[in-house]
């Protein structure tokens, strides 16, 4: 009937949370205005999207500072408070450093139950407390080496105006305090990827300028017995985050489909994310094409369009194309598991941003959080700057919650749209692209405009501007989003399509619609009805004359 889109699982797997999100990193030779770039998806069923915000402050000295874990909320623990934070809005402070993540989860028995820090904390107490990337590093390092590191293998996103690092992490186990971890930065004209699976394999452990390391990497895991070669062959990815066809297929496949849309050559590495071949995908490329952030929005709105694994073909994806695939992930038939593609446009996300650090303007104009909640490919993003005082409403995590709707909340009123559209989503898709092609249109051409506006102001007054500025693009256009989502009720309510001209219904003199489309289904899903049931046949009218 229609292609295969579901595949068989040769491996189990060891924790749900390997497939969770998708970092973009960009040098900033590599874009076409110096900018770098970081990118995040934070994918979760239970996060709720909101944009944070923590603002600066002073501490008395001996404050101490309570740990929550992220993820649960469960009090892990204090850690000494410093003398000063920075402001931060989302995952990017005032001196434009930004810090996204995503877990690979690695050997289950190096993970520290009885550690405080956890790898949230970790990211935005590291935000509160830096000033570049590498300070970022060090401070994150820093607090595990002191508290222990609670949770499972991650990898860091970590960039600011100058330059972009991954870093890779993984506890010692509950014995052994700490964790052990590798952080490359990556080439100015390239650009990396990674989605939940450990990328960093061998490094230059004696190029001290562009890669950083705990001392014990490999003696740690030598001393466990993960690791018995010549220090040059060591890998960090196949030593402590082993490939699994999961790994592969849910993770390394999503770096692929970004990668090959920037260099083509990368295409051929589709046999290493099917598990047929065993070269591996290099931590980084060097682009085609110069990047930028509208780029990198539509890159994170992938969805396998173009190959063998798109969402939007397939049994799997309906009479109308949708790419929703109703979880479980992996499932068994005839006690055979398969699984359905993980695309980097997932309906589960809660959040997601674009960060963008520009080292030519004042930081509190240079940082440029693009900030979106729920599926990025139906979602919008919004330019937030970092050196803002507060965040809009349509925004606030105290604004509705995953078991409380709002009515002014934009994680409901995009998830509203989202789960609408997935039910016909070949035609609701291109009306949703429509308006937010017009939307990000828009704020590209305001943000340089306002960018030259506020760097004649000083800093309190561009604050205030900027900060002005932001609120009302949030609270417009999730104000937009909520009239899209009743454009497309009345268009598609009851399976059909009211018809239109020139943008508006038609409609007779009693405003009644004067006729619809019925879309009807699919030639191959009618012929697999057909075969599923041929009494649907309509009988002719010689047959019902020569009944008995």
């Amino acid at each position: 009937m229609i292609k295969k889109t579901i595949f068989t699982v040769s491996i189990l797997f060891t924790a749900t949370t390997l497939f969770a999100c998708t970092n973009f990193l960009v040098g900033k030779a590599a874009t076409t205005d110096g900018s770098t770039f970081i990118t995040y998806s934070a994918d979760s069923y239970f996060l709720f999207g909101a944009l944070y915000h923590y603002p600066a402050a002073t501490y008395p000295a001996g404050t101490m500072l309570d740990i929550h874990d992220w993820d649960t909320g469960k009090y892990l623990g204090k850690i000494k408070q410093v003398e000063k934070t920075y402001s931060v809005i989302g995952n990017m402070n005032e001196y434009q450093v930004s810090i996204g993540e995503t877990t690979f989860g690695g050997r289950p028995e190096l993970v520290d139950t009885t550690a405080i820090m956890d790898y949230g904390s970790l990211m935005y107490i590291a935000l509160q407390r830096s000033k570049s990337a590498r300070e970022a590093i060090k401070v994150m390092t820093d607090l595990v080496a002191e508290y222990g590191y609670n949770s499972e293998g991650e990898s860091f996103s970590i960039g600011d105006p100058n330059e972009v690092w991954i870093m890779e992490m993984i506890g010692k186990g509950p014995d052994n305090k700490g964790a052990v971890w590798v952080a490359e930065r990556i080439p100015d004209d390239c650009v990396s990827a990674h989605a939940n699976q450990a990328r960093i394999t061998t490094f230059p452990y004696d190029n001290k300028d562009n890669c950083l390391y705990s001392e014990d990497v490999i003696a740690f895991a030598r001393e466990k017995g993960y690791f018995k070669g010549k220090n040059k062959d060591f890998s960090f990815s196949d030593t402590y985050a082993p490939l699994d066809y999961g790994a592969l297929r849910y993770c390394e496949a999503r770096v692929w489909s970004f990668f090959r849309k920037i260099d083509p050559t990368m295409d051929k590495y589709i046999t290493y994310v099917k598990g047929e071949t065993k070269e591996r995908m290099p931590l980084w490329v060097r682009p085609t094409v110069k990047l930028n952030a509208q780029k990198l929005k539509d890159y994170m709105r992938d969805q396998y369009e173009g190959t063998e694994f798109d969402m939007t073909k397939g049994v799997g994806a309906g009479p109308f194309g949708s790419k929703l695939r109703c979880s479980p992930l992996t499932f068994k038939v005839d006690s055979i598991e398969y699984g359905h593609d993980r695309p980097i446009a997932t309906q589960q996300t809660g959040f997601t941003f674009v960060a963008q650090m520009r080292n030519w303007l004042p930081n509190y104009i240079g940082g440029l959080l693009w900030f979106g909640v729920d599926d990025a490919a139906t979602g919008l993003y919004v330019p937030m700057y970092c050196g803002i005082n507060a965040v809009p409403e349509c925004f606030r995590q105290d604004n509705g919650s995953l078991l409380e709707y709002s009515s002014t909340s934009a994680f409901w009123t995009f998830n509203w749209v989202a789960n609408y559209a997935y039910s016909k989503y070949s035609y609701m898709y291109p009306d949703i692209k429509k308006v937010q092609e017009k939307w990000e249109s828009d704020f590209n051409a305001l943000v340089p405009a306002i960018d030259k506006l506020t760097v004649g102001m000083n800093e309190t007054d561009a604050r205030i501007f900027l900060t002005d500025f932001s609120l009302q693009q949030a609270e417009k256009s999730t104000a937009a989003w909520k009239k899209l989502g009743e454009y497309l009720l009345v268009k598609y309510m009851d399976g059909n399509i009211k018809k239109e001209k020139d943008g508006k219904f038609l409609q007779n003199e009693y405003k009644i619609p004067p006729g619809i489309i019925r879309a009807g289904y699919p030639e191959e899903f009618l012929r697999q009805m057909v075969k599923e049931n041929p009494g649907l046949r309509v009988l002719t009218e010689e047959e019902m004359k020569n009944r008995k």
